[in-house]
């Protein structure tokens, strides 16, 4: 709203100290992490002494792992304060008018209301259980049923691949190579240092794809020919099964004090290069990656993120004081899916997502191989010593900060790769 305030005063010719700041995109994105940093830290504590007096506790589980007693009762349903951080510089700083905010912004508050709902019902179970006197026990029938979770994650995968699809402001750039025609109003003509350079909007849904030259993949070369016309039916089904998995793996690395904050801040500077580098056209023209119009301009939600990520941090860091609940969980896995849907980038997930991805196999194996040893020999066996897998090495004995550090020293590696791809072929 600001950013809009400041533009309407300066096109009425109305000036003031400080009233270009919200002119570049690059001012907007640094007052982004600044205001959700602070709203974090501000609101941040304010909100833990609030969840205290209402005995907004969390549950543990007796698993045998060290220090897990003592997170008894910590306030939990913190990721409202990602929420809010994340929300509030976006809607003061960005232009409101373009799809992908709007489209970001729905993403926030849905995957947010759905992790608020299962955490809400899982208090309640907690509340009711105590009233009545009898030992309650997590997991025993609350919160929201599984199949509801991902129902939620399955309409906002198809929220964003139909804004991806069928918007008109939300269309990449591919460069035109063919004869031009005088007057041809598809052909988008652009200079770079003195080169003229020709474009056309991409019709089907196209994707970056790492270690190739053209960097472009075409989800339409996956069907036969006959049923191309229906490649946005496949389109649709990978962009729900992407951010249903990297929204559960999310939720399945909140396990240990600010593994899944720290995480996903990295990944956010990740897809924060990514926006803008994608939504500039010389930093696209030079990397020789998809020119993306208007993108540029979800950096400032970026930007918000990552504060509002290491805003959080600051009380969610070992030893907590507040965790952030599948309300802040559930986003983040569901918010970083899609923005690396929109900056077309969604085949690097395994690469810079890579801890979301073998927290989620190490649950699929343990699982899986349990089922399978169980069938064949009469009794499961495990692969890991617990999942998910930093479960694993805290029974090895290593200390939950060591833990995290470590993990999101392998995050900062995948992202450094992830970007690096952009150049390799």
């Amino acid at each position: 709203m600001l950013y809009h305030i400041t533009d309407w005063l300066i096109k009425a010719g109305i000036k003031f100290p400080g009233s270009a700041l919200f002119q570049f995109i690059t001012s907007r994105v640094m007052l982004a992490v600044i205001f959700s940093l602070v709203i974090s830290a501000v609101f941040g504590k304010k909100f833990i002494e609030y969840l205290r007096k209402k005995q907004v506790g969390e549950t543990v589980r007796d698993l045998g792992l060290a220090g897990e007693q003592q997170k008894k009762g910590t306030p939990t349903m913190g990721g409202f304060i990602i929420i809010l951080a994340i929300l509030i510089p976006t809607l003061l700083l960005a232009d409101l008018n373009k799809a992908y905010i709007r489209l970001m912004i729905f993403a926030t508050i849905w995957l947010g209301l759905i992790g608020f709902i299962d955490d809400y019902l899982k208090l309640r179970a907690k509340k009711m259980a105590q009233k009545e006197g009898v030992a309650y026990k997590k997991g025993d029938k609350d919160g929201l049923a599984g199949w509801f979770k991902i129902l939620g994650q399955v309409v906002l995968g198809i929220v964003v691949a139909s804004v991806l699809l069928f918007n008109k402001n939300t269309k990449a750039w591919r460069e035109y190579t063919g004869a031009v025609k005088p007057g041809d109003s598809t052909i988008i003509v652009k200079n770079f240092d003195g080169k003229t350079k020709y474009f056309v909007e991409a019709k089907e849904p196209i994707t970056t794809i790492p270690f190739v030259r053209t960097h472009e993949f075409n989800y339409a070369k996956l069907l036969p020919e006959a049923v191309r016309a229906f490649n946005w039916l496949l389109y649709i089904v990978v962009v729900v099964f992407i951010i249903t998995a990297v929204s559960n793996g999310a939720n399945i690395t909140d396990g240990i004090d600010g593994l899944a904050t720290g995480v996903s801040a990295v990944i956010g500077a990740c897809l924060g290069v990514f926006a803008y580098a994608s939504g500039n056209f010389r930093f696209a023209e030079y990397l020789n990656i998809m020119y993306i119009p208007n993108l540029g301009e979800l950096s400032v939600y970026i930007g918000a993120l990552i504060g509002a990520c290491i805003g959080f941090l600051w009380y969610n860091s070992f030893p907590a004081q507040v965790f952030m609940g599948d309300t802040g969980s559930l986003m983040l896995g569901g918010v970083i899916a899609s923005l690396a849907i929109i900056v077309r980038k969604e085949l690097l997930i395994p690469i810079f997502c890579g801890v979301f991805l073998v927290e989620n196999l190490s649950v699929m194996i343990q699982v899986s191989y349990f089922k399978y040893t169980k069938k064949k020999y009469g009794e499961g066996r495990r692969v890991f010593l617990m999942s998910p897998l930093h479960h694993h090495y805290q029974k090895l004995g290593y200390h939950e900060s060591k833990i995290v550090t470590r993990f999101w020293i392998v995050t900062v590696l995948c992202v450094v790769f992830a970007i690096v791809t952009l150049k390799i072929r």
